[in-house]
């Protein structure tokens, strides 16, 4: 296991535009699942792809280890990444899939069997060796991958986006198998994807990337009910987090927390909203509308509601608790303290 550290790593790709990643440090701790989350083109790859020593950084440190690793081959640092195509060598049986980075590597052939079979083993693939990739499922492809990058025990194990080629069911699965796995191997683990609910299962902490600036880092609860500023507030949560503007800040609460009125009493916010639209979900409803009243005519969500009877073109009253409400300086847009409202 080792320690990844990045300090002010900036790639800009072409000189005089915004860099695609621009001054980001981080440490990862050891043995960590660590993931980087965002939109496309949030820098989150080039910046995985620099600690793989795939792209040159144009100005900063990676140290892998304790040791800075900017001038090392992506074989010299020591690592293994799974790219989001699985790159299987369709000729190859998964045993000789998985066994080519020790051929690669000059690892003497009587240790091959061992190593591949334990690489196997751990990813619960070991009937599958004798097998072609054509004559695999998508997610037992994925799981040959993942042995192939493992088998020569790196020290740091880079994932880019390796379950977006799944199915939603097989994505699950195969998450629930990656989870399993590292707990197994402790391995420190550096993951890129756009899907918050992968970033929020897997992560030990969710590094949050938009257009190559490092918003906020922390465990998936901190960044979730703690949001630094309100990109991270509307990117993480499914619906986002609701923002009004209300003087010189903007509040913002998370749509389970906005209750018919009568639950909350003395709610510092209080929303006449009619209903536009109604989503049944199965275990939830999901409700858009507009606030009547207030600082602006915002659109709302409101989810979690068990057993909503509103009927859309309805009017009705809400309110959120104030240990629920989230402030953001309406400039900056960053978090600030608290604040009187000035509501209606």
């Amino acid at each position: 296991m080792a320690i990844v550290e990045t300090r002010a790593v900036t790639k800009v790709f072409k000189a005089g535009t915004l860099g695609a990643v621009n001054d980001v440090d981080l440490v990862t701790e050891e043995g960590e699942f660590l993931v980087f989350l965002g939109p496309s083109g949030s820098g989150k790859t080039t910046l995985l792809r620099m600690i793989a020593g795939l792209e040159v950084p144009t100005s900063g440190e990676i140290l892998i280890g304790g040791d800075v690793v900017n001038d090392l081959s992506p074989r010299e640092r020591r690592i293994a990444m799974v790219f989001q195509s699985y790159a299987l060598y369709p000729h190859l049986t998964v045993y000789k899939n998985i066994a080519f980075p020790l051929r690669a590597q000059g690892v003497p052939k009587d240790q091959h069997k061992k190593k591949v079979e334990w690489a196997a083993g751990l990813l619960s693939i070991g009937h599958l060796l004798e097998r072609k990739p054509r004559e695999l499922s998508g997610g037992e492809r994925q799981r040959v991958a993942v042995a192939r990058a493992i088998v020569r025990e790196p020290s740091v194990f880079l994932l880019d986006e390796p379950l977006s080629n799944l199915d939603a069911k097989l994505r699950a699965s195969a998450r629930a198998e990656l989870e399993q796995f590292h707990r197994r191997v402790g391995t420190t683990t550096i993951y890129v994807t756009h899907d918050q609910v992968e970033a929020m299962a897997m992560g030990d902490r969710v590094v949050v990337l938009h257009k190559g600036v490092v918003r906020q880092i922390g465990t998936p609860k901190q960044v979730y009910d703690d949001p630094a500023d309100t990109f991270v507030a509307t990117f993480l949560g499914s619906p986002p987090m609701n923002l009004l503007e209300n003087g010189e800040v903007i509040v913002g609460f998370r749509p389970e927390h906005l209750v018919p009125a009568a639950l909350a009493p003395s709610a510092p916010i209080k929303l006449t909203m009619k209903i536009h639209n109604v989503e049944y979900l199965g275990s939830e409803w999901i409700i858009y509308g507009r606030a009547e009243a207030g600082p602006t005519p915002d659109k709302i969500i409101i989810s979690r509601l068990p057993n909503a009877d509103l009927s859309i073109g309805g009017t009705h009253e809400f309110a959120v608790a104030e240990p629920h409400l989230r402030f953001f300086d309406k400039t900056s847009e960053k978090r600030t303290t608290a604040r009187a409202l000035s509501w209606p």
